[in-house]
């Protein structure tokens, strides 16, 4: 299951996707709203994680879009480190559960 990952800063970006992608995941990051929003409109998707540091309106409004393109989970994240066992014990979870539902 594809997972789009938004987040403001690219270095912790770039770390999920480090652990998702060590761990079998096929995952994406972008840090602008404008990027997700074209990506999820792809279809493409499964699991959008949403950071911190998204302010909520563009939370919100991701978060509607999620649901029209059909997005199966929605995971509000907020890293702490160290990130890799982050991922790994609060996303990696959430994914495998989309996936099978």
């Amino acid at each position: 299951m594809r997972t789009l990952v938004l987040g403001r800063t690219p270095a912790r970006v770039a770390a999920v996707l480090t652990t998702l992608r060590a761990d079998g995941f096929d995952a994406e990051g972008v840090s602008t709203d404008e990027e997700a929003r074209k990506h999820l409109e792809t279809g493409e998707f499964g699991v959008l994680i949403i950071g911190g540091g998204v302010g909520p309106d563009s939370r919100a409004e991701l978060k509607e879009l999620a649901t029209r393109c059909r997005v199966r989970r929605v995971i509000d994240g907020a890293l702490t480190e160290p990130f890799d066992a982050y991922v790994r014990h609060e996303f990696e979870p959430l994914i495998r559960e989309a996936a099978e539902g």
